[in-house]
């Protein structure tokens, strides 16, 4: 429990580095919900009392963690935003790509997040949880949030914004307010059935326009949907062997990096399953309200945020194998960090004290066998690019390599 003390003293510096606490007894109440959460590797109010340093019986200290949670004046994100602020502050290197997505929870909960895709991973950025009982929501439900994010990146200085979405968010309105309002770059997933309009060709749906197994087609300076929406750029992938086809939208020029870009979306699929199943067990919370939930997930970002922050000091340091038994990196961020954290406050470890995102490209990228990296197939395609613009169209046609479909 002495150890226990050293992390719960090392979380309470780090978290509590703005003002933005009303009282003093949240942020503590807060850092022994995650110590618990870090330490029982699942979400249980009861799963967390035997790592609380406290001398109440263990009913006063289930229901302290049940006020914290549903206490209206714990303002989400309020408290979060400073702190990934701190995180993401010094990153100038590159754009920094974004993934909007949403997960359910037992049918009956949908959790709406934008992440910071960072190294395989993402880190949440901001988030919100409605009774709804499909993962398809309107835009005006979701705009909150890019509003939010907007203002938080802004203060850092980033301008290089890429926001990544799937089919499910691919809606004209939303493109539009990327763009025009918030000054950000996106590539969105869409399905075929999308009218596309070409400058000299007849309006068709993608399917129509689809290139054959084997082929990527380009098109740029055309409009889509019934609203004439553009002009945008197309990205279209029939691959041979795994039978992917990728309809990518961008706002920008595409080529085949569009792909790879896109494919950094899956990322935030790993930052739900580290939330459910792979981790800290999301899924197994007997909490069913939305506002609740909402701050539940501010605890599982804290503690994600803090673990890949860890994970990023170890890995620079050159420690990665004192806790990753893989020869190359296996482990993500935030898995390394976790194991280091554990391992930190048993063996008198150092542990960070303050939340820092690397913006340079990852040093190590996981690999979960020699076998596989001696194998990764190189992927080609035939390219064909064709400009709509009115000075008039071109086509042109390489074999480059894409890995984005390999992933």
């Amino acid at each position: 429990m002495e150890n226990t003390s050293r992390l719960h003293d090392t979380l309470m510096e780090v978290y509590g580095q703005h003002d933005k606490w009303l009282d003093k007894r949240h942020l503590n109440v807060m850092v022994w919900m995650i110590i618990g959460l870090i330490w029982s590797g699942k979400i249980g109010l009861t799963e967390w009392i035997p790592f609380t340093m406290t001398t109440a019986l263990a009913s006063s200290t289930q229901r302290r963690f049940s006020r914290w949670l549903h206490n209206e004046r714990i303002e989400v994100n309020s408290l979060y935003a400073p702190l990934v602020y701190q995180a993401i502050a010094k990153w100038k290197a590159g754009p920094l790509y974004l993934a909007l997505d949403t997960s359910m929870l037992w049918n009956q909960y949908c959790l709406i997040r934008i992440s910071i895709v960072y190294r395989g991973r993402a880190v949440p950025l901001v988030w919100k949880v409605i009774e709804h009982a499909s993962s398809s929501v309107e835009f005006q439900t979701y705009r909150p949030l890019l509003d939010q994010a907007w203002e938080i990146l802004s203060e850092c200085g980033c301008y290089d914004i890429v926001m990544l979405a799937d089919r499910g968010f691919a809606d004209t309105e939303f493109m539009g307010y990327l763009s025009q309002e918030l000054g950000w770059h996106w590539r969105i997933r869409v399905k075929k059935s999308f009218k596309v309009r070409r400058r000299g060709r007849r309006t068709c749906n993608i399917r129509t326009i689809f290139p054959p197994t084997g082929h990527a087609h380009f098109l740029r300076h055309i409009h889509i949907t019934d609203k004439r929406f553009g002009p945008v750029s197309l990205a279209i992938a029939n691959h041979r062997s795994s039978s992917e086809q990728w309809i990518v939208v961008s706002d920008e020029p595409t080529t085949l990096e569009t792909f790879d870009e896109y494919g950094l979306r899956f990322d935030i699929e790993e930052n739900f399953l580290d939330d459910k199943s792979n981790g800290f067990q999301l899924e197994a919370s007997q909490i069913r309200s939305p506002q609740a939930l909402e701050r539940l997930c501010l605890i599982l970002a804290l503690a994600t945020l803090y673990l890949v922050s860890q994970g990023t000091a170890v890995v620079s340091s050159e420690q990665r194998r004192l806790v990753d038994p893989h020869w190359f990196r296996g482990n993500s961020y935030l898995k390394i960090g976790w194991k280091w954290t554990k391992k930190a406050i048993i063996q008198g470890w150092n542990l960070i004290h303050l939340l820092f995102l690397d913006d340079q490209p990852d040093p190590f990228p996981s690999i979960s066998s020699r076998t596989q990296w001696l194998n990764l197939p190189s992927l080609r395609f035939k390219v064909a690019f064709f400009d709509f613009s009115p000075k008039g169209a071109s086509d042109c046609t390489a074999l480059p390599a894409c890995q984005a479909l390999a992933q």
